[in-house]
């Protein structure tokens, strides 16, 4: 019976010691996901406008001004980037991503992964670590890259642009990209974008209206400006997208941590008691039983 309440003793020691460090990765993702939360509350607005002008201007494209980053390509070869966390205590977030993009590859590049023609990037180390063991017939473009730790619009913007260079020489046909999309601190699910070429607007039903845009400079001048700059701060919402969503559901895990490690220790401390009490019973009992038997002799 001692042995059995040393070894509750030591289970409660050391669920205490888990629950202290749940706690304090609840406190530091939450302070985290305040900054987090604020860097994407502010640039989703500007982002998703200018995504939407962009895919405006390219469905009413007429004349000479063109611009490569819309054209559309027989898709032969791909690349799809998987963005995740470098570090897991978060929940299903980064395996939601992850099979989020691989059912995207089973029902869109079924084909050209058999034909050895998809390739795959990874901004976080838990994507890689997930495709690398279950499919090892896709290209990888490298291992992984870590932006998270230094998540500014240059280093973003720096990867940006490598892609879309890759693009226009032909590289890649189209560029998807499946991160965490942010909604709350509670919610968090996979979202897959076209990222190039750029997707063009599609009028609802019924509709035939075409936006006149004036444009100054001229139009194709314009577009050679204009269109990279958008897709790269498209490409830097998705990264802080996902390091929100990162922080999110890291909180959301700590504080079920804590609270369960609060009930484990509820039902521990109830059972050491009992336990306790039944050994202090039973040493009694002895004692009586010792001291009859001592009378009677």
């Amino acid at each position: 019976m001692a042995r059995g309440l040393k070894e509750v003793r030591e289970r409660i020691k050391s669920i205490i010691s888990t629950q202290q460090i749940t706690k304090a990765m609840k406190m530091v993702s939450a302070a985290k996901l305040r900054k987090a939360q604020s860097a994407i509350v502010q640039m989703r607005p500007y982002a998703n406008r200018l995504n939407r002008m962009l895919s405006n201007i390219l469905s009413n494209l007429d004349g000479d001004a063109t611009t490569a980053f819309g054209t559309q390509r027989d898709v032969k070869n791909v690349l799809v980037v998987v963005v995740t966390s470098n570090r897991g205590l978060c929940g299903a977030f980064n395996s939601n991503i992850n099979k989020e993009a691989a059912a995207h590859i089973q029902a869109k590049y079924a084909e050209q992964r058999q034909a050895g023609r998809l390739t795959m990037l990874f901004v976080g180390k838990k994507g890689y670590d997930f495709f690398r063991r279950r499919y090892r017939d896709i290209n990888f473009n490298t291992d992984h890259i870590d932006l998270f730790n230094h998540l500014t619009y240059e280093n973003t913007s720096a990867l940006a642009r490598t892609l879309m260079d890759a693009f226009l020489a032909g590289q890649y046909d189209a560029i998807d990209i499946v991160y965490g999309h942010f909604k709350n601190a509670a919610t968090q699910y996979p979202m897959v974008e076209q990222w190039l070429p750029v997707p063009k607007m599609t009028p609802a039903e019924g509709t035939k209206k075409r936006a006149d845009y004036i444009f100054e400079p001229d139009k194709q001048q314009l577009l050679e400006t204009l269109v990279p700059s958008i897709l790269q701060l498209q490409f830097h919402k998705t990264m802080l997208d996902t390091h929100a969503s990162e922080h999110g559901a890291r909180m959301t895990a700590m504080d079920k941590a804590t609270d369960n490690a609060e009930e484990l220790l509820k039902e521990l401390r109830i059972s050491y008691n009992k336990a306790r009490q039944e050994a202090i019973t039973t040493e009694l009992t002895e004692i009586v039983g010792g001291a009859a038997a001592l009378e009677g002799t």
